[in-house]
């Protein structure tokens, strides 16, 4: 045996560099089927539209006489259907099958998540440009980042097919505390926009739907009783 031989890879081995570069094909496969599977496209055109919705309702002044829960209502309808829309995301047809990932499944979860929760705030930031949004942009981050985080806990209890319930029902509480001015920090579109407390009740939220979706998983009806794992 020579020096050269111990150099020269073993029959049927597969380079270094071969490994890497199938690993990160099989990698990008993965995501792109499960970005399918969610519908994520389908996401991405809805939540364009809304901020579409959202810079046509200001620039049009499409308002509704009467208090802040109808000076507020058309925006925040808009901002709870984008969390709504984000929540059903993480519901699968199939199930969650991409189970065989194994530790790549959280962060599937995860990064889907964060970047539709950041593509949704720049499509209704964009269509706040129009101008005459209560609060200005950061009660509209405040907002629809808490909103998106209750929708996110939803699709862990409900399951992602009703993910769209929490910011629905949380839209009918922040709109009847609107109207009898009630003020506590956890309806926060009820706050300043400076509002500390509303603020990090907000965070907490979207922080905790972040973390339960990627570790936990929406809820699956029928096989399991409880989020999936």
């Amino acid at each position: 045996m020579t020096a050269a031989d111990l150099h020269r890879p073993a029959p049927g081995s597969v380079p270094a560099a071969g490994t890497r570069r199938v690993r990160a094909v099989a990698g990008w496969r993965l995501a792109r089927l499960y970005l399918v599977s969610r519908r994520v496209p389908m996401a991405l055109a809805l939540l364009a539209g809304l901020g579409g919705l959202l810079w046509a309702a200001l620039h049009w002044h499409w308002n509704i006489a009467g208090g802040p829960a109808a000076r507020l209502f058309i925006p925040l309808t808009i901002q709870a259907g984008a969390a709504a829309v984000i929540a059903v995301t993480t519901y699968g047809p199939f199930g969650e099958s991409e189970r065989a990932a194994g530790r790549w499944l959280p962060w599937l979860r995860l990064s889907a998540a964060v970047a539709l929760t950041g593509v949704a705030f720049g499509a209704l930031a964009a269509g706040a440009a129009a101008g005459g949004i209560p609060g200005g942009t950061l009660a509209l981050l405040r907002n629809f980042g808490g909103m998106a985080g209750i929708g996110l806990l939803s699709a862990v209890v409900l399951g992602g097919a009703f993910g769209w319930a929490g910011p629905m029902a949380y839209l009918l509480i922040a709109e009847g505390a609107l109207a009898h001015r009630s003020a506590t920090p956890w309806v926060w579109p009820t706050r300043p926009p400076h509002d500390r407390g509303g603020a990090i009740c907000a965070c907490l939220v979207l922080a905790a739907g972040l973390v339960l979706i990627a570790v936990r998983g929406p809820r699956e009806s029928g096989r399991e009783s409880g989020p999936a794992s």
